[in-house]
């Protein structure tokens, strides 16, 4: 076994490849580039195509994910993997997910043209559909490999045009029935580690160059339905009314108050997304349908702010005489990261003279369902413009993003080279 420092990679390069992909895009402000999309699987085909230029094998599972592998020296280990998401929100910025993409492809020119003789084969993924902004679920393509969303799941989720989940897969070529021929199997993976952008701003207010998750917080996902009467603004008097979308703004004032109680320090309640009927400025809403994003690193405390949450909400319903309906859904528990894949991150960024900061990831990613399947672990590079993400003014700096794909190369070539110590 050889290993072997690599060469490092250019900021000009990163760049190149992130404006690429930034151009995949509907037309509008930042990137819209939606999950299970025309443009999402145009933008597989550019990952597959650097892959298979560089010589690696490439697939498509049944989940829509893309595969790249390079050969190791022992083909019976189980591989070491990288990746990340090529999807957007709508209007979303050019740099969530593709970082971790544009590190993989990097990360891969690296070990062939350098001629890296890695032990275990190397896999570097793009996962589909990574964004809930679509279908409500966030790692669709990730909790499809790890066993979480099955063939029934994907016809129950539903977008904003009625667009059903297992429709839109099969629109672009992705049949819904087979999705768990893309489960992986826990003796072919032996470790993960995924870049991405940090999505705050905390390494750039310490001065770190490189953050190193420990924790990945849990998500709760509601939709809360306010069922009120619709009548007429004029002759309705204010005592006679049921305005559904009142009664809502209650409850998104009562998801604030919960979230900055002091028992729940560190919570994070969301509501994203308001739908309001009739829509006419002279009929009083008779129906609001609220979307709530719960999060939290301590899964009492986000599970414990959700049931508070849908409490509240029927409190108003009693209080203000509407109707309220809640279902869940998607529920995610935090991840913690494993102890030992930390470690190698953290040896590989020192030896590299690189600052770095154990922090927790407040944003939901795909390692974290990659984690139910094997050790995975996570490097944050510094966001700009005040950590803004899930918009146009995201930005991370390209020597960053440089510097971060140099680590994240060591780190796979050290979990390479010390779980092949172990087993001897």
């Amino acid at each position: 076994m050889v290993q072997g420092a690599v060469a490092s990679v250019r900021a000009e390069d990163v760049e190149v490849l992130i404006r690429e992909f930034a151009a995949m895009t509907e037309p509008g402000p930042g990137v819209t580039r939606l999950a299970y999309s025309r443009l999402e699987r145009e933008a597989h085909a550019v990952f597959a195509r650097y892959m298979r230029e560089l010589g690696l094998i490439v697939w498509t599972d049944a989940a829509g994910n893309t595969i790249a592998e390079l050969a190791g020296q022992d083909e019976s280990l189980p591989a070491i993997g990288t990746g990340s998401h090529l999807d957007s929100v709508p209007e979303g910025g050019s740099f969530d997910g593709v970082a971790g993409v544009v590190a993989a492809l990097e990360v891969a020119r690296l070990f062939v043209h350098g001629d890296v003789r890695n032990v275990h084969p190397m896999r570097f993924v793009v996962f589909a559909a990574e964004e809930g902004a679509r279908f409500g679920q966030a790692c669709t393509g990730s909790r499809i490999v790890a066993g979480l969303t099955t063939s029934s799941d994907v016809g129950t989720l539903v977008d904003n045009d009625g667009v059903v989940l297992a429709d839109a897969m099969a629109d672009v070529g992705i049949d819904p029935r087979r999705v768990e021929d893309a489960v992986w199997r826990r003796d072919d993976w032996a470790a993960f580690v995924e870049l991405h952008i940090e999505q705050g701003s905390v390494l750039t207010e310490v001065g770190a160059r490189v953050g190193i998750v420990d924790v990945i917080s849990g998500s709760t996902r509601l939709r809360i339905d306010v069922t009120g009467r619709a009548s007429h603004t004029g002759g309705t008097p204010m005592h006679r009314r049921a305005d559904a979308l009142a009664a809502a703004a209650q409850v998104i004032l009562t998801a604030e108050e919960i979230a900055n109680d002091a028992e729940h320090r560190g919570t994070r309640i969301t509501v994203g997304r308001i739908e309001v009927g009739p829509g006419s400025i002279t009929t009083i809403p008779g129906s609001a349908h609220l979307f709530v994003d719960v999060r939290d690193i301590d899964s009492d405390r986000q599970r414990e702010a959700a049931s508070q949450l849908i409490a509240a909400a029927y409190g108003v319903g009693e209080e203000r005489g509407v109707g309220i309906q809640v279902e869940m859904l998607a529920d995610a528990s935090p991840a913690v990261l494993p102890l030992w894949v930390r470690s190698s991150i953290a040896r590989s960024a020192s030896g590299l003279g690189v600052d770095y900061r154990v922090m927790p990831s407040g944003a939901s990613h795909d390692s974290q369902m990659v984690n139910h399947v094997c050790p995975a672990g996570m490097i944050f590079v510094p966001s700009q413009n005040h950590g803004i993400s899930h918009a146009p003014e995201e930005f991370s700096r390209f020597d960053d993003l440089a510097l971060g794909v140099d680590v994240l190369a060591a780190s796979l070539l050290d979990l390479d080279a010390r779980m092949q110590a172990e087993s001897q």
